[in-house]
């Protein structure tokens, strides 16, 4: 019988139970059984021997059977709700991005080092909330901001990506955007230039809902994790390996909009 996998979604958020490998849940779950059913996805494997009474995991030994006709079992949801929250950064498995056909990309843990080059950061979040935050606080001290429960406003774990600034994460104001395709650009600048000159506010809200999806072309450095207690780094390749070791995904995302 084949193995069956635990995936927490990120878009939307889902704990969910599968008898299909990675890249084949992958591409069901960006196209589904069905032409019309679409959209992008984001999804970490999660250790197939974590268990916790916050779940229904009993379903999986019940439901996660192949079917009548022997083909596997697609998915059989554990949860929707506040599943991020509930399962430990250490139970995350590699990170797997899924442009709109179904192509899927791996990424892998890597040891994360701080970049002490550059002042300002710009952040889009993905799960529990999903705006673009500007901060001056780098990955790991944003993480550890945002998840501080000391703080009147925070989320007890946090997913999210950098994204690329060029010249405005040193000069705001002058700075060249010409490479940068953010449709806000002059609240862009405003925000990181209140924030260069502002020692009392670390972050500052860009957009409240991120509607586009995720433009690849900008990620920088790659995707993170994190709560008060742990964090995890996830690399997005170079644009060199994107081009050639990686050339379908990346021909994929560029053809469905998304970089």
């Amino acid at each position: 019988m084949a193995d069956k996998h635990l995936y927490l979604s990120l878009i939307p958020q889902a704990l969910i139970a599968s008898m299909l490998k990675p890249e084949d849940f992958g591409s069901y779950y960006a196209i589904g059984t069905k032409v019309h059913v679409q959209g992008e996805a984001i999804f970490f494997e999660v250790d197939p021997s974590f268990r916790s009474d916050a779940f229904p995991f009993h379903l999986i030994d019940d439901r996660c059977v192949p079917k009548p006709d022997g083909s596997l079992k697609n998915s059989v949801y554990l949860s929707i709700y506040r599943v991020l929250s509930r399962i430990p950064v250490s139970a995350l498995g590699n990170l797997y991005l899924v442009t709109n056909d179904g192509k899927t990309l791996e990424l892998q843990r890597s040891e994360y080092q701080r970049d002490p080059s550059q002042l300002l950061h710009l952040y889009q979040e993905f799960c529990p909330i999903n705006p673009m935050v500007a901060s001056s606080l780098e990955p790991h001290e944003f993480s550890d901001f945002i998840t501080n429960p000391d703080h009147p406003v925070h989320v007890p774990r946090l997913v999210f990506s950098q994204l690329q600034l060029g010249a405005l994460a040193t000069d705001p104001e002058h700075g060249s955007a010409q490479d940068l395709p953010y449709s806000n650009l002059e609240h862009l600048r405003d925000v990181l230039a209140e924030l260069k000159h502002n020692q009392g506010k670390p972050s500052k809200l860009v957009l409240k809902q991120v509607h586009e999806g995720v433009i690849y072309r900008t990620i920088q450095g790659g995707f993170y994790v994190g709560d008060e207690t742990d964090f995890a780094f996830y690399r997005f390749p170079e644009r060199s390996a994107l081009e050639n070791q990686y050339r379908s995904w990346w021909r994929s995302a560029q053809v469905t909009g998304l970089a």
